[in-house]
């Protein structure tokens, strides 16, 4: 699910940052411009994990700025295919099922990658499981088990960023990666289905037991 990735870059380190320790600048600048960045055929980066090399820095004419070549590892996130992973029901659509992780929501479930037979219920706005006669609820904010089926790398072209009177952006710019799951296997889907043996109506009796308990 994570692995750690080696990059050599060009930092910039601004003279507003002269008075942090150097290690710790080019930590930030490096965080700054990678975190909750997508790089193509890699994955998400999260976070600087170590500092492997780092040039002496050159001032830049002019400008003030510092540019240090830098070698480092970066944490990032890009789950192998088949892996099972934890995360929450942001929305539904008759599309399927949107997915939010603790650092991403770029997760999506197709309808036809869900247990079947399993219906769409505009009243609810959510999908519903109909199990051997019982109605199995994907809700939204609900922990769920899904399976990493693909992954979607979609290029990004340059764009300029339209803004409103207030400065507010009106157009952002589609993601570039995506991750395609299901939820269709024993096990996997909202984790309160299977707290129990696996059966609806012993599922059903767990959460009255548990009401109960919180009751007293």
């Amino acid at each position: 699910m994570f692995t750690l990735t080696t990059i050599e870059d060009l930092i910039q380190i601004k003279p507003q940052d002269f008075d942090i320790p150097s290690a710790q600048a080019i930590k930030d600048a490096i965080n700054e411009k990678y975190s909750n960045k997508v790089i193509q055929k890699v994955g998400l980066c999260l976070c600087m994990w170590d500092l492997l090399e780092v040039s002496e820095g050159l001032i830049g004419h002019g400008t003030g700025l510092v540019f240090v070549n830098v070698e480092f590892r970066l944490a990032v996130f890009r789950p192998f295919r088949g892996e099972i992973l934890q995360g929450r029901i942001k929305s539904s659509s008759e599309e399927g099922i949107v997915l939010e992780l603790d650092f991403t929501s770029e997760v999506f479930v197709p309808h036809q990658n869900l247990h079947t037979p399993s219906v769409f219920s505009r009243a609810e706005n959510t999908w519903v499981w109909n199990s051997d006669g019982f109605e199995m609820f994907f809700d939204k904010t609900e922990p769920v088990l899904f399976r990493v089926e693909q992954e979607e790398w979609i290029d990004q072209k340059p764009t300029i960023v339209q803004k409103n009177a207030q400065g507010q952006v009106i157009e952002e710019r589609g993601t570039a990666w995506r991750l395609n799951g299901s939820m269709n296997q024993p096990g996997l889907g909202p984790t309160l289905w299977w707290a129990g043996e696996g059966a609806p109506q012993e599922e059903q009796d767990g959460d009255v037991e548990m009401e109960d308990a919180a009751e007293e």
